[in-house]
């Protein structure tokens, strides 16, 4: 937080590119493609204009190939993002309210949150890192590519929890009245979100789940 600059219009390529820890841009308005490529730390929020009149998690306000190569920082966007977001993503968090074709495609870390619909063949070659989509057309699951990822619901465990978490700073940072709906009404909407890992990494997890749970059970058994 130690440089912030407020911009209001229209961004052309490359906004906020390789920006680093400690600076934080904030947009009103819209920008083109390449927005946070290679983001290195800083904070990126592009929201759009108080007298526009379009629905922002129905419409476009980042271009294509977005946080490409990003490896590490925070970028919300309370609108629709282009094709190829997330492109080899190691490390950055975003939230979004809808991505295009090929979204995270050979990530391998972070976090990416879409508050809407994707285009097809999201995460294909994920290796890593994690996302969240709200599906409530429940078409997601004939777009990800499930060569190497799996999905599953919200069991209301610590990654529930960091999804609510970033939904609420997406809300402060954006004033998103997308993220706004969501929170008044969490209990209905969590039901629609899926959370989206390399197929490694679950098994790993259910692996260790199942190891504690035995574990348990020995030791009830031991005291009885």
């Amino acid at each position: 937080g130690h440089i912030r600059v407020d911009l209001h219009g229209y961004a052309g390529q490359s906004f906020g590119a390789f920006a680093i820890r400690g600076l934080t841009l904030a947009l009103t308005g819209a920008a083109n493609d390449y927005v946070g490529k290679g983001l290195g730390g800083g904070e990126i929020i592009v929201r759009p204009m108080e007298e526009a009149n379009f629905v922002p998690h129905q419409n476009v306000i980042i271009g294509n190939t977005c946080l490409y190569g990003a490896t590490a920082g925070k970028l919300f966007a309370a609108g629709v993002v282009g094709e190829r977001f997330g492109v080899r993503n190691s490390g950055a968090v975003a939230v979004v309210e809808g991505a295009g074709d090929h979204a995270c495609e050979y990530m391998t870390g972070g976090c990416v949150v879409v508050l809407g619909e994707t285009g097809r063949n999201f995460g294909a070659g994920m290796t890593g890192g994690q996302a969240f989509v709200y599906d409530v057309n429940e078409n997601f699951e004939r777009r990800y590519n499930p060569e190497l990822i799996a999905l599953n619901r919200l069991n209301g465990d610590a990654y529930e929890k960091y999804l609510k978490a970033l939904i609420r700073e997406h809300l402060d940072r954006t004033g998103s009245q997308m993220a706004r709906t969501l929170l008044e009404d969490w209990e209905t909407e969590r039901q629609f979100f899926w959370h989206i890992m390399p197929k490694e990494n679950v098994v790993q997890i259910e692996a260790h789940t199942e190891g504690s749970a035995e574990s348990e059970e020995e030791e009830e058994t031991a005291k009885v």
